[in-house]
């Protein structure tokens, strides 16, 4: 088996509560799947949505289902600064004291006080997958991309380990465009912190 791995562009997205999809798109509504992501049971969805900083506004970002228990602004450092709003970088999930943003939808819009990251480079590993790159969950690690005059390594990568994951490194359109990603790009852990 390789000991590479995918390296995926994950572009500006949105993760909804199911509460404030309602206010976005109308009561009792539910996302339409675009379709599946590499990772299992999640999906890129139909709807779009308006995302207002500050400075200035990104229309048409895709929301990404299912729904979540928090509500979720994922975008590049390059976005953030684009429109006035100072997102952190974090893992998924954690956007206590994040930046703040209102989504704006057909039928109506939410403000969040707080929920705007830019998402930490990682890596989706099943438990086999980290023994066999000798790793384990939350490990922060390097890993080498070789592409074609701009090849790279990545460093604060954090392992995420779980049963149902499947092996892909996430990066955001900032660190894409760095590497002159191809269609197709793969990595290789080459230091573990």
């Amino acid at each position: 088996m390789s000991k590479k791995f995918i390296v995926e562009t994950s572009a500006r997205h949105v993760h909804v509560t199911q509460e404030h999809l309602e206010i976005l798109f109308g009561k009792g509504y539910e996302l339409t799947k675009k379709k599946d992501l590499s990772q299992p049971g999640q999906f890129a969805c139909e709807e779009r949505v308006t995302v207002v900083g500050p400075k200035k506004e990104l229309a048409g970002v895709s929301i990404l289902g299912p729904v979540r228990p928090s509500t979720q602004v994922e975008l590049s450092a390059t976005d953030a600064r684009s429109i006035g709003v100072a997102a952190p970088v974090r893992e998924s999930g954690d956007i206590a004291g994040s930046g703040a943003c209102k989504i704006v939808g057909p039928c109506g819009e939410v403000e969040i006080a707080e929920g705007v990251i830019v998402a930490k480079r990682h890596i989706h590993l099943t438990p086999a997958d980290a023994e066999e790159l000798g790793v384990k969950d939350k490990d922060v690690v390097w890993v080498r991309m070789d592409t074609d005059g701009r090849s790279a390594v990545l460093g604060d990568v954090v392992c995420r380990v779980h049963e149902n994951f499947a092996r892909a490194m996430h990066i955001d359109t900032d660190e894409s465009n760095a590497v002159s990603a191809p269609r197709e790009l793969y990595g290789e852990i080459v230091v573990i912190d």
